[in-house]
């Protein structure tokens, strides 16, 4: 019930809508209930002889029309029959409406509020689980709320009240007739819940082979260029159609499920309605009821009955939505491993002095990347990170911005630990570029201002300027305005590092991340980008990592790790002189060039 309850309370805004819908059901409930009797007084009023059974619905007509023709009489009670569908509807319609509306809502709200603790959640979430999965989740797997909402709660509610109104007008006409029509109404309700927990079991699988289809065709739509390149277009379509193929059996096999139950379900009720047929002739024939009366009594039984089926569908519909909700609660309920504090205050003006205080750090509690780091780097300080692969650099440097804490130990800037203050004030003060410049879908302005978006179109064009991307933006088709395509797809691999540093540049943050920047470019491109990466490091307090280390000798420190200590820390010069780890790869890269 944990789940219904928590997708009610994405509903409390609303409920002053959802009552007036739940009003209007009312309402349409008891016009449903006037339908049969038009009918019945047409039946027992007009059409058949006055005896013991009759004489009430001949008594009440002529109180009604007094003397009016019959022909007129019937022709009333059947545009009164019109006129209560008709009503009926158009009230049901505004219900409908309302309750469809306020579905919606919350479904706007659920998929925000996932999306934004997405967003919120950090790196080391994201390295452990496929994007596909969380895209599925909110796109898909929240839309459950709304089927939990308007298929659930709000049909439980108008079933459930057409069945009390029912059974009571039942009982009155004929008691006996009534739990004779009933006995198969147990049976019914036994099966709805051994069926109902087969449904939640097999939507689960389905939700999950559905994620699991969509995570094939994003990753092979988005390595299409390795695809391409070795000639895996076959095996990537197998591995395609073994997703679609699993899917398929879990969907066949909840269709099986709803298949075999509706039958079950549907004869036990053909056999409810027989007896009634049966019983129900037999007091006819006795005058114990009129003929109307066992149309109405029928008309009823099938007002009972199809609340009843349709509560049986509900059930399954709110057990098959409850696998989706749950999936979508199971990461809301997740907790933050990078929190932010309750008392956290927002850093101010950073200098940029950075300090690493006995920090360990592992993704696992098995294995560590970094051990025991002490590490201070002044304001203003040009530092590289070298090492070889594994060694914790990228590491390292990831737990600058807060996208990992420290299993041990503190990180802080100009004083202030980086776990007291907010994440959002922290990395406003700090520019990156990375290996792989992650452009959006959109254009080259956008992309310069992402971290900037309230600059002006000449500091936008500055910062071009500043990082030599200004010459090849203005010769695409529409200059700033020009779409970058998917991924910066429509740029060489250079052209998108300048559009990372025209980015870094128009931030203007005092501390500047630099992670593998130049090492896809070839050796001219690399030149030119490095020494804009030289003018980007003026006066902020620079961490970079290269594997090149004769583009950062001649910085102020170079700090080796291996294995996540701390190895050598020193000038260039001074590092090559004592002939250790940082003298063999600065020898070896240059024996490489």
């Amino acid at each position: 019930m944990g789940v219904y309850r928590r997708t009610l309370s994405y509903y409390r805004p609303f409920w002053v809508e959802t009552s007036l819908a739940l009003l209007l059901s009312l309402g349409v409930t008891a016009l449903n209930l006037l339908k049969p009797w038009p009918f019945k007084y047409i039946v027992d009023g007009i059409l058949s002889p006055v005896n013991e059974a009759t004489r009430p619905a001949h008594e009440q007509l002529q109180q009604w029309f007094g003397a009016m023709p019959g022909s007129q009489v019937i022709f009333i009670l059947c545009l009164s029959m019109v006129l209560i569908t008709f009503v009926a509807g158009l009230i049901n319609l505004f219900s409908n409406y309302m309750l469809i509306g306020v579905g919606l809502k919350a479904l706007l709200r659920i998929r925000t509020e996932l999306y934004a603790y997405l967003q919120s959640l950090s790196l080391k979430f994201h390295d452990t689980r496929r994007s596909s999965d969380s895209s599925f989740r909110v796109a898909y797997d929240s839309q459950s709320i709304q089927t939990i909402y308007n298929r659930g709660f709000t049909n439980i509610f108008s079933s459930g009240l057409m069945l009390v109104a029912t059974f009571v007008i039942m009982v009155k006409i004929d008691a006996r007739l009534t739990m004779l029509s009933l006995a198969v109404v147990p049976v019914i309700v036994f099966l709805i819940h051994y069926y109902a927990k087969k449904v939640r079991t097999q939507s689960t699988t389905i939700k999950e082979r559905e994620s699991d289809l969509l995570a094939t065709v994003q990753e092979g739509l988005a390595s299409i260029r390795l695809v391409h390149a070795f000639g895996r277009e076959d095996y990537e379509v197998g591995q395609f159609r073994r997703r679609a193929a699993e899917s398929l059996a879990a969907n066949m096999q909840m269709t099986m499920t709803s298949v075999v139950s509706a039958l079950v379900v549907g004869t036990l009720m053909a056999a409810g309605t027989a007896v009634l047929y049966y019983a129900g002739s037999l007091h006819v024939m006795e005058q114990k009821l009129s003929l109307g009366d066992l149309l109405v009594f029928a008309s009823y039984l099938l007002m009972l009955y199809s609340p009843l089926e349709q509560l049986t569908h509900t059930a399954w519909a709110m057990e098959g939505a409850a696998a989706g909700a749950r999936r979508c609660f199971d990461i809301l309920d997740r907790p933050d491993e990078v929190p932010e504090a309750p008392d956290a205050k927002p850093l101010r003006q950073a200098k940029g002095d950075i300090e690493f205080r006995d920090v360990d750090f592992g993704y696992s509690n098995e294995r560590l990347i970094l051990n025991g780091i002490q590490l201070h780097i002044r304001a203003g300080e040009r530092v590289a990170l070298a090492g070889g692969t594994g060694a914790g650099k990228s590491t390292l440097l990831s737990l600058v911005p807060r996208f990992y804490d420290p299993t041990r130990g503190t990180v802080s800037i100009d004083g202030h630990n980086l776990r007291e203050v907010t994440k959002k004030s922290l990395r406003s003060h700090i520019s990156m570029v990375l290996q792989d410049t992650v452009l959006l879908s959109t254009t080259v302005r956008e992309n310069i201002a992402y971290g900037r978006p309230g600059a002006t179109e000449e500091e936008i064009m500055e910062a071009a300027r500043r990082a030599q991307a200004y010459d090849f933006i203005m010769a695409m088709p529409e200059g700033f305005a020009s779409q970058v395509g998917e991924r910066g797809g429509h740029l060489s691999v250079g052209q998108r590092q300048r559009i990372g540093i025209a980015r870094a540049f128009l931030k203007d943050a005092p501390i500047l991340l630099l992670d593998e920047p130049t090492s896809a470019l070839d050796g001219a491109t690399e030149q030119a980008v490095m020494a804009v990466v030289t003018e980007l490091m003026r006066g902020r307090t620079t961490l970079i990592i290269t594997h090149r280390l004769a583009t950062v000798h001649g910085l102020d420190r170079i700090v080796v790790l291996e294995h996540g200590h701390v190895a050598e820390d020193g000038t260039g010069p001074e590092l090559l002189a004592k002939n250790g780890p940082y003298a063999k790869m600065f020898r070896a890269g240059q024996h490489e060039a």
